[in-house]
């Protein structure tokens, strides 16, 4: 059954769900995109413009009849949640800098009624507490009715606004890099409940007061510098009620019966403390919405947590080690949190405005002279709307449950855009996002999040040439080698999308990125010293540095660092030729063969049958090995014969979980793709560590959810299925299925053109049955054993190999 989407009216006394109204990639009227919106973007009278606050709007509109569509298009800055007479219809606006701030196309139709009706937003700014992913012009909110009919709405002086006195920003120092935002106090005897519904009386509330008016892309009106407004692309993120599946701990106060599971209201006596740590059963991206009655005076606050630390002895700062995540007895609780502070009326709700990460929830609560009733607490999960349209079928119960696990990584780390995780960061860095766009692809096929970090990150392109390494952001960094990876995600959407037209607006960023690295070669086109952090991996070993692979002492040549504009320069040269560009072509086809000749001679140790990471051959990596084969560097029995040092020699600094993709990349090409699933062993260890989204590094891990460990939600339909592209836009297959000891094994994946279906089984003396179905005007070839056969689209090929 299709999942269902649901809303919520945050901190109302009822929290009815309906169904979202936005409209992805609207059709605007021409005078909306060529001159300035006659609505005008909105403040709060005499409010700082760029301070923390919490902002209330309101208008009241008569409508004769019932429209049967009433379309408007809305934005805010920094997040806004619109409601229409006390239902949320949509929050935003997608994540991206002020010149392509996103708006949001709504049709308010469903939610309006003949008479009158009240149109209500809630807008906020995290100022100096906004996460580092939050780009920001200044408080601002805007509604542009779509034509005529719908202009009533416009904003300006006719709509009202006030700051809402409940909130307070709470920061948590968790000792690491922890940058998604503040937690939230909110005081109910200083909220205004229901000023979002019909109902509330706002005639004491000021006019707000105008700021710009709106302007589409890079529209100019003298002499208004901020938001250049463009459709939102993606479509609203999903919303589906979670409850939470136990108690784990009671202090104070007895475990309640049937809580958290159910809506088992419980109380809490007068001048009581008590905590409860309760436990979601796996790791999730929600809003905690709780529910409580009477109280006056209580503190209920909610901490989260992906997992619980080993309890040391040692201070928070120096706590790291979390063990098995199944485990709470010997544990600490470290999280951040939000407080609640009751005003004892009834079934009063509370919604942070920003969704939390947990797997456990630590719910403390302290009454005063009034005891509490918790009536519900649960999560509603809220993650980009991606629906699996995979199969993986191979008899192994573990396989399944490695998909599992990563898909549910995937899920959690996608959002507006892709984030590096969803508990400390919620950034988007091009290294994880390239896994994290192929996971989306193989699994459900949709690819708008793709396509929308392509351009994020080619909007960030600045310094020197090369793109940020993470974007959106409001404080810049520059990983040089991921502008690199950039190249090949590109590359990848052109290989499984196509769209010509998408790759040649990438391509000027491509050249310039490419124009960086060169500008830093020598004469024998090896680099020297490449500015700004150059992450490889997340290795440890002599050499290696805060992720960056070993350099030269002087003149700080890389054998990493060359490899990877090796692979840039071949990931950028099939994409000149298809967008008519031969010249950039060739010049790379050039460098590419120049470029092989000076690794080769620069850094292959002919002793050790190995590349070394730098010239004089003191160290070596997987990581350098890896690029070899992938370059091509290496080819036939060369590359398998490095793969298998790569494999087998310890002395070799290894990879970590993100670089693991690479490396089994490398593993596939060199033609030992038999050994993938031995590979796993990284994977197993975490689900034995009682892990349900993939860790950012083998213990201890900050991170308990990072979705570059996803890898394998890829490569068991690419490699171990053998499923891939052999033409631009997926146009052809090609089937190398490398099976290992498995002796049947069936899956299918999403295709532009449909689906693409196999199964296999192996007999004991290794001979193949399979059968292949591609979409109808799709062929393909199927490679078993060094013998390629050709693939019709649109029935079932049975094969006997």
């Amino acid at each position: 059954m299709k999942k269902l989407v649901f809303l919520f009216s945050a901190l109302a006394s009822i929290l009815p769900f309906f169904s979202f109204a936005q409209i992805p990639n609207p059709a605007l009227p021409e005078e909306l995109l060529v001159k300035p919106w006659p609505a005008q973007w909105i403040a709060v009278a005499g409010e700082p413009v760029k301070a923390f606050g919490v902002y209330h709007f309101r208008k009241n509109i008569e409508l004769a009849a019932k429209p049967t569509t009433f379309l408007v298009h809305v934005s805010g800055d920094n997040r806004y949640r619109l409601y229409v007479n006390g239902k949320q219809v949509c929050f935003g606006p997608a994540r991206s800098d002020v010149f392509h701030w996103n708006f949001e196309t709504v049709d308010l139709a469903p939610f309006l009624k003949p008479g009158r009706n009240t149109l209500a937003a809630v807008v906020w700014n995290y100022g100096e507490n906004m996460p580092v992913a939050q780009m920001s012009n200044r408080t601002g909110f805007i509604m542009q009715g779509n034509g005529p009919a719908e202009r009533l709405v416009d904003t300006g002086a006719s709509w009202k606004a006030i700051r809402s006195g409940a909130y307070a920003p709470i920061n948590t120092n968790l000792y690491t890099y922890f940058v998604v935002g503040p937690g939230e106090r909110i005081d109910a005897a200083a909220y205004d409940w229901g000023w979002e519904t019909e109902a509330f009386n706002d005639s004491n509330w000021p006019a707000a007061s105008s700021i710009s008016p709106g302007l589409v892309g890079g529209l100019f009106e003298p002499w208004h510098e901020g938001w250049h407004l463009q459709p939102r692309s993606i479509p609203a993120m999903e919303l589906t009620p979670q409850r939470l599946t136990s108690v784990r701990k009671a202090v104070g106060i007895p475990a309640p019966k049937n809580f958290p599971q159910k809506a088992a209201a419980f109380r809490v006596p007068a001048n009581t403390k008590a905590t409860l740590i309760l436990d979601q059963g796996v790791e999730t991206t929600a809003f905690p919405v709780l529910t409580m009655s009477d109280g006056q005076g209580a503190t209920v606050s909610l901490r989260y947590a992906e997992s619980l630390f080993v309890d040391e002895g040692k201070s928070i700062a120096e706590t790291k080690y979390k063990g098995n995540r199944d485990k709470v007895e010997g544990k600490v609780f470290i999280g951040y949190k939000d407080q609640f502070i009751s005003d004892g009326g009834e079934a009063r709700t509370f919604v942070p405005l920003w969704w939390r990460t947990y797997r456990y929830i630590e719910l403390e609560i302290e009454t005063k002279e009034q005891p509490l009733t918790i009536n519900d607490l649960y999560g509603l999960y809220t993650s980009y709307p991606f629906e699996m349209a995979a199969t993986f079928d191979a008899k192994r119960p573990e396989l399944n449950k490695i998909l599992e696990v990563g898909w549910r990584t995937a899920r959690l780390c996608a959002h507006e855009t892709y984030m590096d995780c969803p508990y400390y960061e919620q950034l988007q860095y091009v290294g994880d996002t390239r896994i994290q766009a192929l996971v989306s692809l193989y699994n459900s096929g949709d690819d708008r999040l793709v396509r929308n970090a392509i351009n994020q990150i080619r909007y960030s392109h600045g310094l020197s040439g090369i793109t940020q390494s993470r974007y959106p952001s409001h404080l810049p960094q520059y990983i040089p080698t991921f502008s690199l990876w950039w190249i090949g995600m590109v590359n990848d959407y052109w290989k499984y999308r196509g769209d010509e037209a998408f790759i040649k607006e990438q391509l000027p960023v491509a050249r310039a990125i490419i124009s960086f690295f060169e500008s830093k070669q020598k004469e024998n086109g090896a680099m020297g010293a490449v500015p700004y952090w150059t992450f490889t991996d997340w290795a440890e070993a002599p050499g290696w540095k805060a992720g960056m692979a070993p350099k030269a002492a002087e003149g700080g040549s890389s054998a990493a660092l060359d490899m990877q504009l090796l692979l840039a320069y071949q990931a950028a040269m099939p994409l000149e030729r298809a967008v008519d560009m031969p010249a950039f072509a060739e010049q790379y086809e050039q460098k590419i063969e120049a470029l092989k000749r000076t690794l080769k001679n620069l850094y292959w140790d002919a002793g050790k049958g190995l590349f070394a990471d730098t010239p004089d051959k003191k160290n070596f990596s997987q990581h350098t090995n890896t690029f070899a084969v992938l370059g091509g560097v290496v080819e036939g029995e060369e590359a398998r014969a490095v793969i298998e040092k790569v494999l087998s020699e310890p002395s070799l600094t290894p990879a970590s979980i993100y670089f693991k993709y690479y490396l089994h990349q490398a593993v596939a090409k060199a033609g030992l793709g038999n050994r993938y699933i031995s590979l796993l062993e990284e994977w197993r260890t975490q689900l034995s560590k009682g892990l349900t989204t993939w860790a950012e590094q083998p213990e201890p891990s900050r991170s308990d959810c990072h979705a570059w460990g996803a890898s394998p939600n890829i490569e068991l339909y690419r490699i171990v299925l053998g499923i891939d592209s052999d033409a631009p836009g997926f146009s052809k297959v090609r089937i190398t299925p490398h099976l290992g000891d498995l002796k049947e094994a069936s899956g299918t994946i999403p295709h532009p053109k449909g689906q693409i279906k196999v199964k296999y089984s192996v007999n004991r003396k290794n001979q193949l049955k399979a059968e292949v179905t591609l979409p109808e005007g799709v062929t393909g070839t199927f490679v078993w054993n060094g013998k390629e056969t050709p693939l019709t689209g649109g029935k079932k090929n049975s094969l006997s190999l």
